[in-house]
C-alpha cells in the first residue's frame, strides 16, 4: 500500500511539474513580437485598367533585424505574397487568387545577396552586395493580370486583401512565428471598387 501512494505521489508531482512548465511558457511574452511588429504592408494600390487588374504594395521591413544573423550564415529567407480579389456580396465571394514566392540569399563567399522568385512570377535573379537594396527589390510588389477587366461585372463592387509571411528556410509555423523564425502581417484590404471607378 505504500508503494503505491509513492508511486501516486511521484506521478502527481511530475504532473504538477509539467503544468507549471506549460503555463510559464504560456505567461512569457513571445520572442516574435518586435519582428511581428516591423512587418506591415503599405501602399497598396489597385489599377483596373482596360485589360486586367493590378495590384503594387510594399512590405515594410521584409527582412526583419532578428533573421539577419541566420541570412548571413547561409540560411535563405522567404518572403509570400497572397493576393487575393474578392467580388463583395451577402457573403463575399473569392474571384481569384495568386501565391507569389521570393528567397533572398547571402553568398559569403562573393558577399553578395540574391532576390529570386520562386513561384507566382517571371523575374530575374537580382544580384547586389548591399543587403539595403536586396530588401528593397524582395519587398516590392507588383502584381499584373490577377484577373481580366473583362470578366469583371461593372456593376458589382470588388476588393483586394493582401497579405506577407516572411520566414527562414520557407518554414512558417507557429512555433517558427513565436520563436521568432517567422512572421506574418495581418490582411490589408483595399477600399471597393467597380471597373468603372478606379482607385
Amino acid at each position: 500500500m505504500p508503494r503505491s501512494r509513492l508511486l501516486t505521489r511521484s506521478t502527481r508531482s511530475r504532473v504538477i511539474a509539467l503544468v507549471a512548465l506549460l503555463l510559464l511558457l504560456l505567461c512569457l511574452p513571445p520572442v516574435a513580437t518586435r519582428a511581428q511588429s516591423d512587418l506591415r504592408i503599405t501602399g497598396l494600390s489597385v489599377f483596373l485598367n482596360d485589360f486586367d487588374v493590378t495590384v503594387q504594395g510594399v512590405l515594410l521591413g521584409a527582412v526583419p533585424s532578428d533573421l539577419h544573423e541566420s541570412l548571413h550564415s547561409g540560411v535563405p529567407v522567404h518572403v509570400r505574397f497572397m493576393v487575393e480579389l474578392w467580388q463583395q456580396r451577402f457573403r463575399n465571394r473569392l474571384i481569384q487568387s495568386r501565391t507569389i514566392d521570393r528567397q533572398v540569399t547571402y553568398n559569403p563567399a562573393t558577399k553578395e545577396y540574391k532576390v529570386a522568385s520562386t513561384a507566382g512570377e517571371e523575374r530575374e535573379p537580382f544580384v547586389t552586395k548591399q543587403l539595403r537594396e536586396a530588401q528593397r527589390v524582395v519587398s516590392e510588389l507588383r502584381v499584373g493580370k490577377l484577373a481580366p477587366d473583362a470578366s469583371l461585372d461593372p456593376h458589382e463592387l470588388y476588393f483586394v486583401r493582401l497579405r506577407a509571411a516572411v520566414s527562414l528556410n520557407g518554414v512558417n509555423t507557429w512555433l517558427a512565428r513565436y520563436s521568432g523564425e517567422a512572421a506574418e502581417t495581418d490582411w490589408v484590404q483595399s477600399p471597393l471598387l467597380t471597373p468603372t471607378r478606379r482607385q
